[in-house]
């Protein structure tokens, strides 16, 4: 993996960090760490937690880049 996947994995668990912290402080539920979000919970046997969490942080932080970029171009 190159440096840019890491970026993308750390855009993503930023982004995804942001938007659970604030839902869960609406809907008053218990709140992750960022660590959790960036790499998965550390005692889950489960596929997901292991390489999904990086793989959904990867596709979130390129489509946040490309809609900053696609807003940064237009305005």
């Amino acid at each position: 993996m190159g440096i840019g996947a890491e970026i993308f994995n750390f855009i993503g668990a930023v982004v995804r960090w942001i938007y659970g912290t604030i839902w869960r402080t609406i809907a008053r539920k218990k709140k992750f760490t960022f660590k959790e979000y960036l790499r998965g919970p550390n005692d889950s046997d489960d596929w997901f937690d292991f390489a999904g969490h990086e793989f959904v942080n990867r596709i979130i932080g390129a489509g946040f880049l490309m809609i900053i970029i696609y807003l940064t171009m237009k305005y």
